[in-house]
């Protein structure tokens, strides 16, 4: 049985977006096969001669807020992303059980808060093509408070808000690098998802407590 929270010690719950409630396909799928093909079509070239070009370009920016940034890659490649990922919208879709997951923390009265390194405008097209917004009482883009996630100066800021109490919270993401930061920040209650794209295996997760879903991270109560 996987380990669960618990739920009598939790009045926030903070959920990263993209791996954790939005199927992670969606974004593999985007960046590793549809940018590469509009690149090559913008610049003339072959798909696996924008492959090879773009793939050290994204993985030197892992990590950093433009890695997540539809106008740096925009300006960066030379086309609009965000357009391109609008044309796109009807492959986002929700992962497996994380519709019941939401429903159930809010009848719980928790406090739920999405908090997300998606730039607003992968989240303003993700929301309005799921209804994501309506289950959150906040929306939190690290790129309003200039820090991506994996950055311990995010949860600083975050702190700052006044919005939640890290050690009455439950954090629900699929990067290590975040969970670690946020670990490290004092969340008391921590879980990565290890099955963030639904068209792959899971992971193999033993640094944190893991779901392949977060609806095992139910019943609340």
């Amino acid at each position: 049985l996987p380990e669960r929270p618990d739920w009598s010690r939790v009045d926030s719950v903070l959920l990263d977006m993209d791996g954790t409630l939005l199927d992670l396909d969606f974004d593999n799928h985007f960046w590793r096969e549809r940018i590469p093909q509009r690149y090559a079509e913008v610049h003339g070239m072959t798909y696996a001669a924008a492959r090879q070009e773009l793939v050290p370009r994204f993985a030197a920016r892992q990590g950093t807020l433009e890695w997540y940034c539809t106008d740096f890659w925009s300006g960066d490649l030379g086309f609009d992303v965000a357009t391109l990922k609008h044309e796109m919208r009807a492959n986002i879709r929700y992962l497996p059980g994380a519709p019941a997951f939401l429903e159930a923390v809010r009848a719980a009265g928790k406090h739920l808060m999405l908090v997300t390194n998606a730039h607003h405008d992968s989240l303003g097209i993700k929301a309005a093509q799921t209804g994501l917004a309506d289950h959150f009482d906040l929306l939190v883009s690290s790129h309003s408070l200039g820090f991506p996630k994996e950055d311990p100066r995010f949860w600083q800021a975050l702190d700052l808000r006044g919005v939640y109490e890290p050690g009455r919270s439950l954090f629900v993401d699929d990067s290590l690098p975040v969970l670690r930061a946020a670990r490290r920040h004092g969340l008391a209650q921590v879980f990565a998802v290890a099955r963030p794209d639904s068209t792959q295996p899971p992971h193999v997760i033993e640094e944190f407590p893991a779901v392949h879903s977060v609806s095992d991270l139910l019943p609340v109560g």
